[in-house]
């Protein structure tokens, strides 16, 4: 609440308040500060929105886009974020530089992260790279980058998402804090590539990424979590993502998507774990993953069934075994199919030969087009007579030839 009372927005200091007294706790709400401000931001509004008027009259483009730009940010502060995002939207079309749209782009993106409108997100971000190419400050890039890569976590397009906080310059600092810190942009990029890059890719754009590495430097646990997984060291690194998940779980953005990345760089550990073997012992492998056999032969079935591991499970035995095509067969297959393919083009060489020998070449009129022509310049190329009936066709098919 003392938080709050530096700022105007009253509706969420009264919410709150009321939440806190509901549960028992000894707070105070101050009637008399919060009826003070609301009537101080009347008398605000009323003047931008009269300011904007005038701007409107003189037509005077900056003017205008300042005046919603600052409406726009009174709306925000208040807590109005739909009449905030209404300013800002309006805004748009008074911009005159590639950084004024990106600027505006990425509040209005701001904004409708709060208000979950995740189709907004993707729209506004869409917007903001196409100007992305005149932007030359690294810092836009960074932003541009970073906001990329949120709207596709947002979207659960997990892949994609790393793929852009991986691009994002570590010139980031904190010129986007109000969405995301230096800091979120390696969780963000490292929890997501963990769950959705292959051991090639992890080392590629991960581990050898030095421009990448300034943001790793941030969270030394996640760095060690990340080394710990390519290492195959599942059971220390599987350790320290629970002690690191009550604090993902208070990301403002990433909350919602902790369990989902949770589980898929689970499955990813166990599919890693399993593929050089053709079996496995189950009590070995729960032991490397701070599991219950029980448990891990339940996660193995499950993935079994949805076809990401190819292989059975001896549940007398406890063991897994990989089901693998037979190479000897593959082999020969492969071989069988190249025969076929050289025959293939064997024959087409040696037609194409014969025809070049006995001087059967392709000359369509002109004047004719289409199926006619192709049948007519067949014709022609034997020597025969054509017309529009066809009698050079019949003749072309029937035409002897010591060459084929």
């Amino acid at each position: 609440l003392a938080e709050l009372r530096r700022g105007r927005n009253t509706a969420l200091y009264r919410e709150l308040g009321k939440r806190l007294q509901a549960k028992g706790l000894p707070v105070s709400v101050d009637e008399a500060w919060a009826a003070q401000v609301d009537e101080q931001a009347l008398a605000t509004a009323a003047k931008l929105e009269a300011e904007l008027s005038a701007s409107k009259s003189n037509t005077i483009k900056e003017s205008i886009r300042l005046g919603f730009n600052e409406l726009g940010a009174f709306h925000y502060d208040r807590g109005d974020l739909c009449g905030a995002l209404k300013s800002y939207v309006r805004a748009r079309e008074y911009c005159t530089t590639s950084k004024q749209i990106l600027d505006l782009c990425l509040t209005i993106v701001r904004v409708a992260l709060e208000l979950s409108n995740l189709g907004l997100v993707t729209q506004y971000v869409a917007k903001a790279e196409q100007t992305a190419q005149t932007v030359k400050d690294k810092r836009d890039v960074a932003r541009l980058k970073a906001a990329c890569g949120l709207a596709q976590l947002v979207t659960e397009k997990y892949k994609t998402a790393a793929r852009k906080f991986l691009e994002t310059p570590p010139d980031l600092g904190s010129s986007f804090s109000e969405v995301m810190s230096a800091t979120d942009v390696a969780v963000y990029g490292g929890l997501c590539a963990l769950a959705s890059f292959d051991r090639a890719e992890l080392k590629a754009k991960l581990l050898d990424n030095t421009a990448f590495k300034n943001f790793l430097e941030l969270t030394p646990e996640l760095r060690e979590v990340i080394k710990d997984f390519y290492d195959s060291r599942y059971t220390t690194c599987l350790a320290a993502m629970e002690r690191l998940r009550e604090s993902f779980l208070l990301d403002i953005h990433l909350h919602k998507h902790v369990q989902t990345l949770y589980d898929q760089i689970r499955q990813r550990a166990l599919k890693q774990y399993v593929s050089p073997f053709l079996s496995v012992n189950l009590a070995k492998m729960a032991t490397a993953f701070n599991t219950t056999v029980p448990v891990l032969e339940k996660e193995l079935a499950q993935m079994i069934m949805d076809g990401e591991i190819q292989a059975r499970i001896d549940s007398h035995n406890k063991v897994l075994y990989a089901r693998r095509d037979n190479e000897r067969v593959v082999t020969y297959e492969k071989a069988i199919g190249a025969g076929h393919n050289f025959v293939a083009e064997t024959e087409a060489n040696i037609r194409q030969l014969s025809m070049l020998r006995n001087g059967f070449e392709l000359r369509p009129p002109r004047t004719l087009t289409g199926t006619s022509s192709l049948l007519s310049g067949i014709a022609l190329g034997l020597g025969m007579p054509s017309g529009p009936s066809g009698f050079g066709l019949h003749h072309a098919l029937n035409y002897p030839s010591s060459g084929f």
